[in-house]
């Protein structure tokens, strides 16, 4: 399971409701910040959040309003101490632009209070715990430096208590060795193997981040059947010529490939103030039920083939449920989102 927070979810400029471009993905201990726009670190405190563990920066590509709130957010660790190094993950032309921000603009010579790594993404795998990792692929977005970042749960193999019990394997230790895959003796002599108690291999939870992209056509391998799209919609489709001329999507395009590659849940962020959400919206259902335009701190849990909500106290409420074999099931339409 993951959980995907939204600090900014405007595009290019801040509006009265909405913020610069980020987000944070939580799975267990761990927390990674998706772009930093200016501001960020206040959206963060006004969440409830908090800064504890947020020592991994994601960012997708080096333009402004992805990348300004570093400053404040770095100023405010150095100053709280609330971590002792942070690692800043980018192409190489972004942590160019990351680089001087940080070192000549806010350190200015200074040494900074934490360690501070900045680290240069290529495809593939950037981070893997023991039962997740995340990977790095690249996206079509006014130059050959943007990234966007797969979040997926290893698949596993399921614990099948109705084989442990014909086999009279008592509970404890016996049975958590088999689950993670390791052989066993038993006390009467008997050997178990893990394939005697374990079931077919199932996939895990799959978000997928793309950030800003004016282009979807290499982006269906690593989107395809993702729980979760997390995806920009900056232009509607009448002014589709204009978001081709920035390379950017309208939302029926991200609607579009949302149905093409089969995803269970879109979310589309990056709305602009030119239109009206509700518009926004409605553009993109027409084609694909289950899209959900976030707002600045919307909150949302990730499960395998379910999207839940969070509400102020921290309940989840069911969005939508994807079950196999069956058609998407459309996404209730609320007052939350018209």
């Amino acid at each position: 399971m993951f959980e995907l927070i939204f600090f900014g979810t405007s595009a290019s400029a801040p509006s009265i409701h909405r913020g610069l471009s980020s987000q944070m993905v939580k799975h267990k201990e761990h927390r990674f910040l998706i772009d930093c726009g200016e501001g960020t670190q206040r959206q963060i405190m006004k969440s409830g959040v908090g800064f504890k563990r947020l020592n991994r920066v994601l960012i997708t590509h080096g333009h402004l309003d992805h990348i300004l709130g570093l400053g404040g957010l770095l100023s405010t660790f150095s100053r709280w101490e609330t971590i002792d190094e942070l690692e800043i993950f980018g192409g190489r032309l972004a942590l160019a632009r990351i680089h001087d921000l940080i070192f000549d603009v806010v350190l200015r010579g200074a040494r900074p209070a934490l360690d501070i790594r900045l680290v240069e993404v290529t495809p593939g795998k950037i981070f893997s715990s023991k039962d997740f990792e995340v990977t790095a692929f690249p996206v079509n977005h006014r130059g050959p430096d943007s990234f966007g970042y797969l979040f997926s749960v290893k698949p596993r193999r399921p614990f099948l208590p109705e084989k442990a019990e014909a086999l009279d394997i008592p509970p404890g230790p016996w049975r958590r060795d088999l689950v993670n895959g390791v052989d066993i003796k038993l006390p009467d002599g008997r050997r178990i193997y893990p394939d005697q108690v374990l079931g077919p291999e199932k996939p895990g939870t799959r978000l997928v981040i793309v950030g800003d992209t004016g282009h979807t056509d290499n982006l269906q391998e690593v989107c395809q059947g993702a729980d979760a799209l997390v995806i920009e919609a900056t232009y509607m489709e009448d002014e589709i010529d204009m978001a081709r001329a920035f390379s950017h999507l309208t939302a029926r395009q991200a609607a579009e490939f949302a149905l093409k590659v089969d995803v269970k849940n879109l979310i589309l962020t990056h709305i602009s103030r030119r239109y009206r959400e509700r518009d926004v919206l409605d553009e993109a259902r027409a084609v694909f039920s289950n899209t959900i335009i976030a707002r600045d701190f919307d909150a949302f849990q990730i499960k395998r083939g379910e999207l839940l909500k969070l509400d102020q106290v921290n309940q989840p409420v069911l969005l939508s449920k994807h079950l196999p074999g069956c058609d998407t099931q459309p996404v209730p339409k609320s007052q939350d989102y018209l």
